[in-house]
């Protein structure tokens, strides 16, 4: 398939699935009825990727005609062990996607049949090794909600037509490795839903090209990594661009944590989307601050995270943090309302020796003073901080402050930080501004040359920012280019006086004629 033809199937199958989007919705508000879309659209993978990979099986094993959709559930069962603990699911043929909703119009009590579903394909899970990557999946798709419908009638003839519309997208089949398409269909969706949902939207998704450039900061140089983080991990998507950047399979693990239960289930869901085994991902659910759940797993060689910004954290009202060991070196917590450079401690204690980190921070945190002000002071002392990058404005969803990344690294090859204004590296499309490859390639340059490059680059001394009190500002250090026009003072003064002369004859003009008027009257 050529790139354009490729890319002339995305647009419409994004066209499709927005006009679906917005059909079904109704009286359901979009950022809640996401949910019933991405739950249905996650349904209908892991039915068709699991018939699919039973096929396969057979097909390979000599039995050609075979088709796990028109099995017997009775005949399914003898091979549910071995494929849960292949795939981490067991969906039987009679409760795959295509059958349910091949029956769908005519079940009365569809709502029942599809709540009987989802606890079945969850249940399939317990007592496994991806028991915790497949509980409360489905929980955000009520089935029983009185947003779709104030009757069983009405919600059954709502989910009809989400079965059939979900059912109707051009997704292909996994044997042509079009398997992108439906997690090209998720990410679309929840930009989509994000940009729509405006200020709650920026919570829950990172754009495309921000999580690029994150990701092929943290792998410059590198083909594979062992393992990936996000202690912020709100849909996945961040972790998921190094499926993008290097490939599936050089990625040796995906980990993140969710402290919103459904962005927690959004990730997950995500994950199966991408088609990452759940062997591959650990997604946890829980505060990452005050109770991180991979102790067990750090450090790791990548770190991306666009941590919420400013929100309040426990810091120095809980007394047992400053000996956290996360926190601790620096000698001073984070203020409380502010956790920002609790998110940075944090990421840099489980940032691997040979790892990079790539953090996108609100602009405050680079030079406030107080406890900031020290933890700064903690950073650039131990030469811990690689880059400062300026971002263009108005990139991300929910707000149109430019933000920035700070990239951290434990092994550097100097005691410098470079600076970088990448201000003006944008494009505008639509209602926001966006990071164009070309843009991209810009940042990435710089960071690898890593030398000073007049209004956009410049590298500083650490004992440099030390005299400046620890102030990383990108505006500092990088001198912004002055585009106004150089006014030339003689010229414009000597123009000046000749409108002054130009003036004082037109009155004298002007004076004449009135008095040869006035005479002639």
């Amino acid at each position: 398939m050529t790139p354009t033809t490729k890319e002339a199937q995305r647009a419409e199958l994004h066209k499709t699935i927005w006009r679906i989007a917005n059909d079904l919705r109704g009286s359901v508000d979009g950022w809640d009825f996401k949910s019933y879309v991405l739950g249905m659209l996650f349904y209908r993978f892991i039915s068709e990727n699991l018939t699919a990979y039973i096929n396969k099986g057979e097909h390979e094993a000599g039995e050609t005609d075979f088709d796990y959709a028109r099995l017997p559930d009775a005949e399914a069962e003898f091979g549910r062990k071995e494929t849960v603990s292949e795939k981490g699911f067991y969906v039987l043929p009679s409760e795959l996607f295509l059958n349910v909703r091949r029956r769908a119009a005519k079940d009365e009590n569809l709502n029942e049949t599809l709540e009987r579903v989802f606890k079945n394909i969850e249940g399939s899970a317990v007592g496994t090794d991806s028991e915790d990557d497949l509980k409360g999946l489905f929980d955000d798709l009520d089935v029983n909600s009185s947003k779709l419908g104030n009757t069983v009638a009405k919600r059954n003839e709502k989910l009809v037509k989400l079965l059939d519309a979900i059912g109707d997208l051009p997704l292909g089949n996994f044997e042509d490795n079009s398997i992108d398409l439906f997690g090209d269909a998720y990410e679309y969706l929840m930009q989509m839903y994000a940009s729509q949902a405006g200020k709650s939207g920026g919570e829950y998704y990172t754009p495309q090209e921000v999580s690029e450039v994150l990701a092929r900061i943290t792998v410059m140089g590198k083909k594979r990594v062992n393992k990936v983080y996000d202690p912020a991990a709100g849909s996945g998507s961040l972790l998921l661009k190094f499926a993008k950047v290097l490939g599936r399979e050089n990625v040796g693990g995906f980990f993140g944590q969710e402290i919103n239960l459904t962005t927690y289930n959004l990730a997950r869901i995500n994950m199966f989307l991408h088609d990452v085994n759940y062997e591959k991902f650990d997604i946890a659910h829980g505060d990452t601050l005050l109770d991180p759940q991979h102790w067990d797993d750090e450090p790791f060689e990548a770190i991306v995270s666009n941590p919420p910004y400013s929100i309040k954290w426990e810091g120095d009202a809980n007394p047992l943090l400053i000996n956290d060991e996360r926190f601790a070196p620096a000698g001073v917590l984070a203020p409380k309302s502010k956790a920002d450079l609790a998110f940075t401690m944090h990421i840099l204690s489980w940032l691997a020796v040979n790892g990079t980190a790539a953090i996108v921070e609100f602009p405050g945190v680079l030079y406030r003073g107080g406890a900031e002000q020290k933890i700064r002071k903690y950073l650039i002392d131990n030469n811990y901080v690689d880059a400062v990058i300026q971002l263009p404005a108005d990139l991300f969803f929910g707000t149109t402050i430019a933000t920035c990344i700070i990239v951290l690294k434990k092994s550097k090859t100097d005691n410098s930080v470079l600076f970088i204004n990448a201000s003006d590296e944008f494009k505008r499309v639509g209602n926001k501004n966006k990071l164009t490859p070309d843009n991209q390639q810009n940042i990435l340059m710089a960071l690898d040359v890593r030398e000073d490059e007049k209004h956009f680059a410049k590298l500083v001394a650490n004992e440099d920012i030390a005299v400046n009190n620890y102030n990383i500002s990108v505006s500092s250090y990088v001198e912004e280019e002055d585009t106004r026009e150089v006014v030339d003072i003689t010229a414009l003064n000597e123009e000046i006086a000749e409108i002054v002369a130009r003036q004082a004859e037109l009155r004298i003009s002007i004076d004449e004629i009135v008095a040869d008027l006035e005479g002639s009257q």
